[in-house]
């Protein structure tokens, strides 16, 4: 993955992730996997806790310690009522922002 994709990405990961957990709640390695599934390979697995640690912390997320088959319990995140507004606002400046991207490069064509 070149800088600029990388440098985008930082910006926009939470929302992404925000987004994956409207479908229903996830631990860490999961979410890492519906992130691959979706095409962004090149994410690491430290990226993604370090992501969760801070949208825990911001009170985006209910966070729920389940058994794990193999090892400590997993802790379980899903959108509470602050995420869903928070992923709503993300939408709503992802859309201004591409719109007004998608005019610039129109403009250069």
């Amino acid at each position: 993955m070149g800088k600029q994709m990388t440098e985008m990405l930082k910006g926009t990961l939470e929302g992404i992730v925000l987004a994956l957990l409207t479908g229903k709640p996830a631990y860490g390695y999961e979410i890492t996997t519906l992130l691959r599934e979706q095409g962004f390979s090149d994410i690491a697995e430290g990226t993604v806790y370090a992501l969760l640690v801070r949208i825990e912390q911001k009170g985006l997320v209910d966070v729920e310690k389940r058994p794990s088959e193999k090892g400590p319990p997993r802790k379980v995140y899903s959108l509470n009522d602050q995420g869903r507004q928070e992923l709503q606002e993300f939408w709503k400046t992802w859309t201004f922002l591409s719109e007004r991207i998608e005019q610039l490069n129109g403009k250069e064509k």
